[in-house]
């Protein structure tokens, strides 16, 4: 039989195996739109919750979260979050901050040890952890996956800062999302308090705010409760890590997941603890640097993303890599939280969210669905034309590079030795400057996979300066690495 045929009848044969609740006519729309996801999608699986007011007024599984155990998916079923693990990390962090152990406006350096930060621009002293916490400290692209059936593991936080904690642009002068800020802020959690991160999360984070089907990477004993990631094409994609657990490393039920946004509404929900002020919950709801806000009405809180849409004020965070999407919003407002969590990559979080709110908050329309918009064939300005010299810094070496802007918008690029390649997807806005290429990074790590580079350079005059980013390709639903290295380039007379 085939892959569609079985992918249907898996999903039919997990509607038998999930009781629906009596209550909540309201939300048949959204059953009737996660079964569509299920079915005409292939996404495996799919829980909601939705709480109003203190109480959880929703919330059930749809599909297999273990296709081949034929297990299905539940409310307390554990998914992996991706990027909502931030918010849940920083939220540890602020436990230290009350306590007076953490001071959010010290260099992030101050808790580190023998590794630092590498200001390739700024002051390494602007970096701080309130800056990290928001993206707004200068560290640029960065994951790299480890996965269980391979032979490379994870290095140690130390190396992995010694290697790529560059910042290449000045502390609180843009927006920059990376992984690896927040598994720097893992490592000052577990440096600070004498525990490890997960042993940490567990201790002063989850069990104190009643999250009992939530954990770093897999608990002990949690086992049987956790989903399965599947990649695009229904397989299951093998277990893997990163060299940036605060980042990206959490699982948590929808169940566990709406509790926790509860407590971030200020509710006081049976079971829970409360391990942060409203003072402090309310200092993570405020854009760090909010001149470098990403959008317009839009910003960056101490991991969290807070915006207004509609009307309605938004705190939130989603999470997406190989097997995972996810999506939790809070409107403060309102008192009203929902998530909605996948084992596949889909879009189905965003859409089924959208059907959710759109019940919950009168006027709410659905997001568009995100795309890249056609880019205009390039032409230099004047600043750019001409030709630019300078290096490549890797963690073993430096590397010539040129850069050429010619009048017809070809864009010429000579790595060391390499052949000259040119630039693709080339685009200059608000002096920046972003292109793709071909071409090899001297970087052990880099070599591992294939990949391209992409350019991320800010013009200041004379100087192109940022990163150059070894990204790689996606092998069999396997997210591979992104590692940045420096550059800098002077134009020539």
């Amino acid at each position: 039989m085939g892959f569609m045929f079985m992918r249907g009848l898996w999903c039919a044969l997990a509607f038998l195996c999930v009781a629906v609740p009596a209550q909540a006519d309201r939300f048949d729309p959204v059953r009737a739109a996660i079964r569509e996801q299920l079915v005409e999608n292939g996404v495996p699986s799919i829980a909601v919750a939705v709480m109003q007011d203190g109480k959880i007024v929703w919330e059930e599984g749809f599909g297999w979260a273990d296709r081949e155990k034929r297990i299905a998916a539940d409310a307390h079923t554990m998914y992996s979050l991706a990027s909502i693990s931030k918010p849940i990390t920083t939220t540890g962090l602020m436990t230290l901050v009350q306590s007076g152990k953490i001071d959010l406006d010290r260099p992030i350096d101050d808790y580190l040890g023998s590794a630092k930060l590498t200001a390739r621009v700024g002051d390494a002293r602007g970096a701080t952890v309130r800056r990290i916490a928001g993206h707004t400290a200068g560290l640029p692209l960065h994951y790299q996956f480890f996965y269980e059936d391979e032979t490379v593991a994870r290095p140690p936080m130390g190396e992995t800062i010694q290697r790529y904690a560059n910042l290449v642009s000045a502390p609180g002068e843009r927006f920059q999302y990376s992984n690896l800020g927040f598994g720097i802020l893992d490592e000052i959690i577990s440096r600070t308090s004498g525990l490890s991160y997960a042993d940490f999360m567990r201790r002063e984070v989850f069990l104190p705010l009643g999250l009992m089907h939530t954990s770093v990477d897999i608990g002990p004993g949690l086992e049987a409760f956790a989903a399965m990631r599947y990649g695009r094409n229904g397989e299951r994609v093998p277990f893997y890590t990163f060299d940036h657990p605060g980042a990206s490393a959490v699982f948590s039920s929808a169940h566990d997941l709406v509790r926790f946004a509860g407590f971030h509404l200020k509710n006081r929900l049976p079971g829970q603890k409360p391990i942060l002020t409203a003072a402090m919950i309310d200092e993570m709801h405020r854009p760090v640097d909010p001149q470098a806000a990403r959008d317009e009405g839009s910003g960056y809180g101490i991991g969290f993303n807070v915006r207004t849409k509609d009307g309605y004020r938004v705190v939130s965070h989603s999470g997406g890599m190989a097997g995972v999407a996810t999506i939790m919003q809070l409107f403060p407002d309102r008192n009203i939280a929902l998530v909605v969590l996948t084992n596949s990559s889909s879009p189905a979080p965003r859409i089924i969210a959208d059907k959710i709110a759109a019940i919950m908050l009168p006027g709410w329309k659905p997001s568009p669905a995100p795309s890249e918009p056609p880019l205009p064939p390039f032409a230099p300005t004047p600043e750019l034309a001409g030709t630019w010299k300078g290096t490549l810094s890797t963690p073993e070496t430096e590397m010539p590079v040129e850069l050429v802007f010619q009048n017809d918008g070809l864009i010429r690029t000579t790595f060391g030795d390499q052949l000259r390649t040119l630039v693709s997807k080339a685009r200059f806005d608000k002096g920046l400057f972003d292109g793709d290429l071909n071409a090899h990074i001297p970087n052990a790590d880099a070599r591992r996979y294939s990949y391209l580079v992409h350019l991320a350079l800010k013009l200041d005059g004379t100087t192109l300066r940022g990163a150059a980013t070894a990204v790689g390709d996606a092998d069999n639903a396997r997210v591979r690495n992104a590692l940045s290295h420096w550059v800098s380039l002077t134009k020539q007379p």
